[in-house]
């Protein structure tokens, strides 16, 4: 249980690292927000706080997720109309915080009071495939599955979730070309780490991979010059980020909190799978103690916890 509430809790200061109130969510320059965290004592000396360091709406939306997935649902229709209420009061809710222009555009198709198409949105390709990717590191990361396989273990399941499209989603013919386009760049990646084969396991890295490297780097994977805001590039920023730094936070911090870019959807990802990985106990306290929504974070990881180990049971 303390993993999954670690994963809860670090989501949130992954998150609130990276968007440090808009200021560092909206800086184009790794080097520049490094130099802004050393003006203010380092990593280290940074006590979070909810005034200061406030949750981004990507955070409160993934905490939204996870209320959902908590609820006593009968079936998978059953959570995702649970899912589109709990959304669409959420948009309404976010308490002054500017919601991400992709979040607005994907609720507002969402229609909570229509029982059959209440989950049915036009094909958008900002988020793409990005979701499936974290969930299923998440539980590469509950298993225990060692990191350095779970892209290549990715790249097995793309074609299943493929299949799996073709006969539940409408239109499948629109996703067609993004599908290729996120495969192709999934595997550039593996391949440019020297990770795509069964039996490489010492990924490869540049001798020199400070802030000025990851940002130029990063942007290369990205598809609009804007680092981590699509669903291919977020989810392997905060992958590299943790292949790159293993269980050393500050390493991981970075890497995926302190780039340009959209750094609070990376940090928010790289957080919760260490904190799945490692736990809290290589965190300083300052970071988490007093966290936004510290104490509904703790909560939720627990309560997926309890629901993951009712689903085992049931399956048992």
């Amino acid at each position: 249980m303390e993993k999954f509430q670690a994963g809860m809790v670090l989501a949130g200061v992954g998150d609130a690292l990276g968007y440090r109130k808009g200021r560092w969510e909206s800086c184009p320059s790794g080097p520049q927000i490094q130099k802004e965290l050393a003006s203010l004592g380092g990593l280290g000396a940074l006590k979070l706080d909810p005034d200061n360091w406030p949750l981004s709406d990507g955070a409160l939306m993934h905490m939204t997720t996870a209320e959902a997935l908590i609820t006593d649902y009968w079936c998978l229709e059953d959570l995702y109309r649970e899912l589109v209420r709990v959304y669409v009061e959420a948009m309404a809710s976010l308490q002054g915080r500017p919601p991400d222009p992709a979040t607005v555009e994907g609720c507002a198709h969402l229609k909570p009071n229509n029982f059959l198409l209440a989950w049915h949105t036009p094909f958008n390709e900002k988020g793409f495939l990005g979701s499936l990717t974290t969930a299923l590191f998440a539980s590469y990361a509950v298993q225990g599955k060692p990191l350095v396989t779970w892209g290549r273990d990715l790249m097995k399941v793309i074609p299943k979730a493929e299949e799996y499209c073709k006969k539940t989603i409408r239109h499948m013919a629109e996703y067609q070309e993004k599908w290729f386009y996120f495969e192709a760049k999934w595997q550039f990646y593996l391949e440019e780490r020297g990770v795509e084969e069964e039996g490489q396991n010492k990924p490869l890295f540049p001798d020199t991979y400070n802030a000025e490297e990851t940002d130029k780097v990063y942007k290369r994977w990205s598809s609009e010059g804007r680092a981590g805001r699509r669903g291919h590039d977020a989810p392997m920023i905060a992958y590299d980020a943790l292949l790159a730094s293993g269980s050393d936070w500050t390493q991981l911090c970075r890497r995926a909190m302190f780039h340009g870019g959209e750094s609070s959807a990376t940090g928010l990802i790289a957080g919760c799978l260490y904190g799945l990985l490692f736990g809290l106990s290589q965190v300083p306290e300052g970071l988490h103690q007093y966290v936004d929504r510290r104490t509904r974070l703790e909560e939720l990881g627990a309560e997926l916890y309890k629901a993951a180990s009712a689903e085992r049971s049931t399956e048992k």
